[in-house]
């Protein structure tokens, strides 16, 4: 065989392409999945290390902290260590910290295990994309990040019944426990299959500083950031000293990360990629498409939880075919976006993930666990045509040595936007609960005679099983009221729905902001592999 090092092209003629797209996936679909399993067993571990609710979030708030200081060094990281090397690193950090997980005895070794799980997983998303983009060719990349797509999709819609399941029938550490057979032989596969390019190993000879302040800047700014979006909501945002102070930190340092990062020479993050057209769009558009897919993704099962009462493992089942459904489709989108002007299927992909979004204000009290199913479905029939295609345009007419950067923002700006929508979706269903239900608190009164018909009927009803007259009419109340309840929690997630897929259908007409690939770029593209 062949010395890789010496000689990459053969290599490539020795490993097909798509076994290298597999085995970068396999890495990047255990971190995605074991992030929204441990999301489901967060009670079982509370209740294990003996830990409060507040307290056992941090289980959750350390790693995305971690994880997402991490994305936006991955680039540079990448460039300075090498990506195989520093892909390799990631998993290997990611498996061993995930075994710690599950051997911790006591809530701050599973919260320290958690950091280094997450500085681990946030280098994963990204260097994946990036060997994507060097193994295959601009019209081969579309079908390639359809695999990556079922990675990044696929796996948190099946987490919740995997979590459900497992902590369900043996213990919450195995959530842990089950990423070592998987990291171990995805560090078996990379290190005989996967390779850096030549441009990379030329890029690392030719010097790099290293812009301490940068990383400094990305620490406090990211870290910050991350802490108020994931807290906000459960500390009433400016209310909290805390939430108020981490703001204007994360503020200021970020606005200095922009400043420093535009002008230095060697930019831990080059944001001067934002000057072409098609990648600013695209990072605009991921950060939108992190949004709700975060959002829906959370809010369904939330939804079936807390108003219909149905149980974690359960709410999870509902998201499943839906997943299926991705990943049907993802290979569809991919063929679509190589064949057509990708910009017109990613226009139709939002005009249908915003047509899903409206069916799912249909929900209401009576809707049934098939018919939430199949919102699910029709909500994500749009996600396929967006996500491929979103991620194949940000590579468009950028040289391979930036392809690094290149992933690294792109990650970054959909995370953070799930961050953002998911804060921002919490609270507005919070606030909206409340005023629904003062809304409807008004029409409950004498003055009402469908309120006062109602109310009798339940107070008849109360009498009829037995109760005293003033009893009855007690619990007669006490029904009414907690019906009020039910209906301004629905209406708050109905309208919750109203606002993504207004947001979506906006995005519609901005496609056209995207230039066509040239032939230049393809041909380049190709080229460089």
């Amino acid at each position: 065989m062949l010395n890789s090092e010496s000689n990459p092209v053969a290599t490539r003629r020795i490993f097909n392409p798509w076994l290298v797209a597999i085995t970068v996936t396999l890495a990047t679909f255990m971190e995605i999945l074991d992030s929204s399993i441990a999301n489901i067993a967060l009670p079982h571990i509370a209740g294990s290390l003996g830990a409060s609710t507040d307290e056992s979030t941090w289980v959750l708030t350390s790693y995305l902290v971690s994880s997402a200081i991490v994305l936006p060094l991955s680039g540079w990281l990448t460039t300075i260590m090498g990506r195989k090397r520093f892909y390799m690193t990631c998993v290997a950090i990611f498996t061993a910290s995930s075994v710690l997980c599950g051997l911790s005895v006591s809530l701050p070794m599973l919260i320290i295990s958690r950091i280094l799980q997450g500085a681990g997983g946030g280098g994963l998303q990204t260097s994946e994309q990036a060997i994507l983009a060097d193994t295959f060719s601009e019209k081969q990349r579309g079908m390639a990040f359809a695999v990556y797509g079922v990675a990044v999709i696929v796996a948190p819609a099946i987490g919740p019944t995997v979590g459900g399941w497992i902590t369900d029938n043996y213990s919450w550490h195995w959530i842990f426990f089950i990423n070592a057979p998987i990291g171990l032989l995805s560090l078996f596969l990379t290190h005989h299959i996967v390779h850096d390019p030549p441009w990379l190993k030329q890029l690392k000879k030719s010097g790099i500083t290293t812009d301490y302040v940068g990383i400094a800047l990305i620490v406090v700014g990211v870290g910050t950031l991350q802490y108020v979006l994931d807290k906000g909501t459960e500390a009433d945002w400016f209310s909290s000293y805390i939430i108020f102070g981490c703001s204007v930190i994360a503020a200021i340092t970020l606005v200095a990360l922009v400043i420093r990062e535009w002008t230095h020479r060697d930019p831990i993050m080059d944001l001067t990629l934002l000057r072409k057209r098609n990648f600013a769009t695209s990072i605009i558009f991921s950060f939108a498409l992190g949004a709700v897919m975060n959002g829906t993704t959370i809010m369904i099962p939330q939804f079936m939880q807390d108003v219909l009462g149905y149980s974690a493992e359960r709410a999870g089942l509902a998201l499943m075919l839906g997943g299926f459904t991705l990943m049907l489709l993802m290979p569809l989108a991919a063929l679509l976006g190589a064949h057509m002007d990708r910009r017109y299927v990613l226009g139709v992909g939002f005009a249908a993930m915003s047509f899903g979004l409206y069916h799912l204000t249909s929900i209401d009290l009576d809707v049934t666990f098939g018919q939430l199913e199949m919102l699910r479905v029709i909500q994500l029939v749009g996600l396929p045509f967006i996500f491929v295609n979103i991620t194949t345009l940000n590579y468009v007419g950028v040289p391979p040595e930036k392809h690094n950067q290149v992933s690294g923002l792109s990650n970054f700006s959909r995370n953070i936007g799930g961050a953002v929508g998911v804060s921002i979706l919490n609270t507005f269903q919070f606030r909206q609960t409340q005023i629904q239900r003062t809304n409807m608190s008004a029409h409950t009164n004498n003055a009402n005679p469908f309120f006062v018909h109602q109310l009798a009927g339940i107070t008849s009803s109360f009498k009829a099983m037995g109760f005293p007259s003033t009893q009855a009419s007690q619990k007669a109340l006490a029904q009414m009221s907690q019906t009020l309840d039910q209906q301004a929690n629905v209406l708050s997630y109905v309208n919750a729905f109203w606002l993504m897929a207004v947001a979506i259908a906006c995005l519609v007409p901005l496609v056209f902001l995207l230039k066509k690939p040239s032939k230049a770029d393809e041909e380049g593209a190709a080229n460089a592999h």
